[in-house]
């Protein structure tokens, strides 16, 4: 079965804390450079204005945030995301808020309202005392309903943890790995797990992981999991070490089995377990940069919103702050 649609790489999203006004420029440059290789020039700059109004917002009704950037899709068409990320004091009517006109600072109101009517895909998540998240994507909207947020920590470039997603007529292949420790070496890890999955990503999830215990073993290792979506609803799951999954509803919660090891060093036979879920049901995955506490039941009106604010919630209300972090939710 070929990949109809994968991410686009295996490297962490660009991410840029919002702390002062020259973040702003730096972000939009960032976003024009990162279209510019996949849009033509009209794209690109309606990618251009949404990141500097997002950032704008970020600083001016937030004091500060983050925003991430990274492209997803296949060789043949990108999907480009802008996630903006807050804790500030959120909003209490958005519909207000993305009018133009409106403005709680003086400015001419016209940020979110912008990015919205810019954006091929566009949606919102506040509340007051609960701060924003923004995701806006330009492109060709991705036939799987998924997001994700994978960053290094704060003191490191390259990012340890690394994911990839294959889909195909309803059916979804996906595998995370995170490499022991942080760093260029971490990543190396990673790098070498995820490689083994894109060269055979509808192997049996036990199979891939056999294949990236060889594949990892010239490497320092890591954990890793993998799972596989039917669109009959069956999942199929396997993993060593402390990578998190689970399956994830409104009305209930059931953790996906990963036995201890480090895959490449320690690998013990893979064992893949069965499940089944319902069309409401989430696959959330994520390292343990992100806490196993971490569940959209703690906020259930996440569950009305994009798998793109859901991961980028629990990044944000449960990263631990002092490790790469990697969270996907595939809807």
């Amino acid at each position: 079965m070929d990949a109809a649609v994968k991410s686009r790489g295996y490297t962490s999203q660009l991410h840029y804390a919002i702390d002062d006004s020259s973040k702003v420029g730096e972000v939009r440059r960032a976003a024009q450079n990162q279209a510019n290789i996949e849009f033509d020039a009209q794209t690109a700059g309606r990618v251009s204005i949404a990141a500097t109004e997002l950032a704008n917002n970020l600083l001016n009704h937030a004091g500060g945030g983050e925003l991430l950037i990274q492209t997803l899709g296949d060789e043949q068409a990108a999907t480009l995301e802008l996630l903006a990320i807050d804790r500030g004091p959120g909003m209490g009517d958005i519909e207000r808020c993305l009018s133009d006109g409106y403005s709680t600072t003086g400015t001419p109101g016209t940020g979110l309202g912008a990015v919205r009517r810019l954006a091929d895909e566009f949606d919102i998540y506040t509340a007051p005392g609960d701060g924003t998240i923004v995701m806006a994507r330009f492109g060709r909207p991705l036939t799987q309903r998924f997001g994700a947020v994978c960053v290094p920590m704060p003191t490191e470039i390259d990012c340890g943890d690394a994911w990839h997603l294959v889909s195909n007529g309803g059916n979804t292949a996906i595998m995370m790995v995170d490499g022991l420790g942080h760093g260029t070496f971490a990543a190396q890890a990673a790098q070498a797990g995820i490689n083994s999955f894109t060269a055979s990503p509808w192997l049996p999830p036990k199979e891939i992981m056999q294949r990236a215990a060889t594949a990892m073993a010239r490497t320092r290792g890591g954990a890793a999991a993998c799972a596989q979506l039917d669109k009959d609803g069956a999942v199929s799951y396997a993993g060593l070490g402390n990578i998190s999954g689970m399956l994830v509803s409104r009305d209930q919660s059931q953790g996906l089995v990963s036995h201890s090891g480090i895959v490449g060093i320690q690998t013990q036979r893979v064992q893949q377990f069965e499940y089944q879920r319902t069309p409401d049901t989430l696959l959330i995955m994520h390292s343990d940069g992100v806490s196993a506490r971490g569940s959209p039941r703690e906020r259930p009106q996440l569950f009305a919103h994009h798998p793109a604010i859901i991961a980028a919630a629990l990044y944000r209300d449960f990263g631990r702050g002092h490790d790469d972090a990697c969270v996907v939710v595939v809807a």
